[in-house]
Parts: structure tokens; sequence; C-alpha cells
């Protein structure tokens, strides 16, 4: 969402723009789309061994993440994205604002004390507000308005569809109960057929990722380049000035030079990159003089709520269509979000996960048992949530310092990323509160908690590796998003956030990137 936006909003103001990409590129319909690729392989009845190279084509991410936090150190893969569009081009399309609460977070949370959240951001929601407008343009955003938002203009392109009936039902059940359900805004041209393709790449080009959005027009109308299946090795600086980077691209590496880099990789690699392009300028990493590159990191806590309504679900439609901030905007404790979730993962990616979980507890003998019963549970799972409704809670966590990204150095093996992090005994007592207030809104409603807040797998919004802030002392970029100490580096992904607000990032990722965008053009920066 960074990275493309930010490309696009400055080749079209004539700047001389290359994409370098990691993974490879989905443009122009190509990519396994329409389906996980995991699902398409055991229909196949391909090998594990070809798993790697189907995620690589399905636009997802394959190197493993070691997570450190646990009693038994253990490794997985993160569903993010790797291709162009990034994890936009995987994500259910909900663009929400933050509201201005969130760039105020101390104030929310005074009883945080040993949190490093600051006072507040170091830009105003008032001037970020425009650039949410824009940024919903941009994006073709259809939605209407959340009553409990102030904001007098939205971006929105057209209205969204109308409600299920099973959202409907859910819909009238909580106006009802006093509170205030909205249609959920989103990215999506809404196609017959759209199935909202959450977690796989779109096969009817109706989902308005920022590969879409933003990389396409740039290369085609705006004479930007990209270069593909290309790893950035490391930034090269000196005392104060980025020279290039060393890239690797078809088996050869390459030094690229640009008056200005900007680094969009989301918030796990883009600290790895700048703490393995450590000089004698910058012994700890590359703006790093804070000792904050890669700590801060928040990742939200996200639980799901299967609901069986009377109205059996609608799986033919765009099933991201209910939003509730009652528990967000007017409470004190400032728990989060609710919205849909969306279309559950195939039965086989669930019951896979639980798997996974279990051996990684080192719970092995309930892991051997649960292993002859998947294909049983495949088939609960599958009736299971055709009939349910399913939400999606998404509470704010905050930050700490020792929850951070870390460039592994395993003995005998190749480096690797690592994460630690630790839910907070504050955060825990929140996420309680939390869970029991949806108890209390979903009575009488039968419904099923997953409870997915402490699982650190749930990284799809991980954020804060590289806050932004005013002092160079505790925070690694200024409010222009640009290194404190380097003149011509940014830094435009998540990783900027300073607090995790309490709803989906991308837009507030998107609208920032238009700000820096407009701050690169203003400050003349040559082509």
């Amino acid at each position: 969402m960074g990275g493309a936006t930010l490309g696009h909003a400055l080749a079209q103001a004539g700047r001389s723009v290359l994409f370098c990409e990691r993974g490879l590129s989905n443009l122009g319909g190509k990519g396994l789309r329409g389906e996980y690729p995991e699902v398409r392989l055991a229909r196949d009845r391909g090998r594990a061994s070809e798993l790697s190279e189907r995620l690589w084509s399905a636009g997802r991410w394959t190197e493993e993440l070691c997570d450190l936090s646990a009693a038994k150190r253990h490794s997985f893969v993160p569903f993010v994205g790797a291709g162009t569009g990034g994890s936009s081009a995987l994500y259910g399309m909900a663009l929400e604002r933050l509201f201005p609460a969130d760039l105020e977070p101390r104030r929310y949370h005074p009883a945080a004390i040993d949190s490093s959240l600051p006072e507040r951001w170091p830009i105003s929601y008032d001037e970020l507000a425009a650039y949410y407008t824009k940024a919903e343009r941009l994006y073709g955003v259809r939605g209407s308005l959340d009553p409990l938002r102030k904001d007098a203009t939205f971006g929105y392109v057209g209205d969204p569809p109308r409600y299920s009936p099973a959202a409907q039902e859910l819909v009238s059940f909580l106006r009802k109960r006093g509170l205030h359900p909205y249609p959920l805004p989103l990215a999506c041209n809404h196609v017959p057929g759209c199935t909202g393709c959450q977690g796989y790449l779109c096969d009817k080009q109706c989902k308005n990722d920022s590969a879409q959005a933003c990389l396409a027009p740039a290369l085609t109308d705006h004479d930007a380049s990209l270069l593909d299946a290309c790893e950035i090795l490391k930034v090269e600086s000196t005392a104060h000035t980025v020279t290039g980077v060393i890239a690797r691209w078809h088996g050869r590496d390459y030094r690229f030079k640009g008056k200005v880099v900007a680094l969009a990789a989301g918030a796990l690699a883009t600290p790895a990159l700048l703490l393995r392009s450590a000089t004698a300028d910058w012994p700890t990493g590359l703006a790093n003089a804070s000792g904050l590159v890669g700590r801060n990191l928040m990742r939200h806590c996200v639980d799901l709520y299967a609901v069986f309504t009377k109205e059996r679900p609608d799986t033919g439609g765009s099933l991201k269509e209910i939003g509730l901030n009652d528990l967000y905007a007017e409470q004190e404790s400032k728990l989060g979000s609710v919205q849909s979730f969306g279309r559950m993962p195939h039965a086989q990616l669930l019951v896979d996960g639980i798997e996974e979980e279990l051996r990684a507890r080192s719970i092995a003998p309930t892991a051997a048992m649960y292993g002859l019963a998947k294909p049983l549970l495949r088939g609960v799972f599958d009736r299971l949530f055709s009939r349910a409704l399913v939400l999606a809670t998404i509470m704010e966590d905050l930050p700490y310092r020792e929850n951070r990204i870390i460039d592994y150095d395993r003995p005998g093996k190749p480096r690797t990323l690592a994460i630690q992090y630790a839910i907070s005994d504050y955060d825990r007592r929140r996420l309680s509160d939390f869970r029991r207030s949806m108890r209390r809104i979903l009575k009488p409603y039968r419904h099923l908690l997953l409870k997915q807040g402490e699982n650190n797998r749930r990284l799809a919004h991980v954020c804060g590796t590289c806050r932004f802030g005013h002092d160079p002392r505790d925070s690694v970029l200024d409010r222009d998003n640009k290194a404190h100490g380097l003149d011509n580096l940014y830094v435009v992904d998540a990783s900027f956030f300073p607090s995790s607000g309490a709803t989906n990032p991308a837009l507030s990722i998107a609208a920032n990137a238009l700000r820096v965008a407009e701050h690169l053009t203003s400050r003349n920066a040559g082509r």
C-alpha cells in the first residue's frame, strides 16, 4: 500500500520511479488466482516440497519467521504478501480511517505505564483527513457514513451493495440494542459473482489493491519501471546520505542509485533490511541512532466470532458487510472495532493451522491424534462455517520496546527474521473486557469464539517497527517519514505507526504515502 501509492504519486508528478519488488509480478492476470495455493496443491496431489513455489506464484511470502517468544522457539511462514500489491493483493479490501482519538493514544491508555506509547502522533488528524479523502477516491472505495464518525467529507465513489439477508438480520438486531452498525467501506467493484477473494489473488479483477490502483497505471501511464523477483540485500550510505541499494536480480548483484530511496517492504522486512545495512557510521543498523529500529512491534489482537443467524449466510456475495465501532469510539477503555471477517479460509487451512500450533507447543501426542482426525474435522468445519456469519474484533495492542523484529543469526544456518512479542498484562485485561462485551452484545445468539488474539502467527496488521516522531531520541523517522540523520531515506509502509489504532491499517498507509509524496514533490527533489 505504501510503496505503490507513493511511487504512483511521484511518477504522476513527473519523477523517475523504479519499483523493486522482491516477489513476482501478478499484473495482467498472472499468478495463481481465485483460491488458496495450499488447496490447489492438495487437489493436484502435489508434493509438500512444491508448496513454496505455489505460494510464490500466489503472491505469498515463503520464508519462515522464527518466534523467539515462546518457551520453545519455533518457526512459521507468516501470512503476508510478497509480489506486486504486497499484502493488499491478499486483503479483504476493508479501507477504514483511524479515529482522531487514535492520534492521541496516551490520552486513552493512561494506565499503560510500561508502554512506549507517545502522547500524540507528530501529525494531527486534520492534517491526514484530506489525504484520506484522496486515498478513498484513488482506491475506489464504496461505502456510507459510520454514524459514530464526525468527518464532514469522505472520498467514497459509490454506495456499497445491499446487505445480504443474514447480515441484515444481524444489523437489525444490533440497532435494536441501541448500537450503530454500518456498511463496511470496501475497495471493491462488486462485479457479479464476487466472493471477496480474501487471502488470495482476485480472479475477477474487481479487487482494488495497490497493484491495480497504483502500480499498473504508474507503469503504463507515467513511465515508471518495475523489476520483480528483485531482492534488496543492503542499503548503502555515508554518514548522512543513502548512496544506493544492492539488489539481487536473476542471480546477479546490482547497485541502483536514486536521489531518494523509499522503503516499503512491510513492518517485518523493512527494519530487518535497515539492521542488515549497518556501517561504521551506523554500527547498530542504518537509521538506528535511537536503537528503535525493529522495536515497538504491534500486530493487533484479533478474535473471530462465528454467529449463527436464523438466515443462512450468503456465500456467493461480498461477505465483508458490517462495521461496528460502539466499543471503539465512545468507550473510555477504547477497546476496538468489530467487522465482518468475510469468508473463512478453506477448512484444510484451518485444520492444518491447528496441527501446526499443537506441534509448535510441543504437544506431540495430541498432535498425532489430531492428525488422524483431520479428514473428519475438515467436513465438520465446512458445515459449521457455512452456517455462520463470522465477525472479527480488532483490538489495538500498544507498543512496547521489548516487542521487536530481530535479524536473527542462527548457528550453522542462514540468517532469518525473528519476532519477539508478548501481550502485556494491560492488553490481556482489555482483551478479556472485549470478549465479555461481545458476549453481552451477541446474546442471545448462539456463537462460537475462536480466540486468536494471543496467537503470534496472526501478523496481518504488523506495524510500528520504525516509528515516526519529532525527537530523534525516541523515533526512527521524522514527521515526513524521512529517517533521522539521513537526508534522502524514507519509510512509507506500516513501520511508521507510533500506535496501532484498532482498525485495518491499509487506508492510513495509503493516505500517509500521499502525504509523503506531496512533501517530496514540493521540495523539488529532482527527477
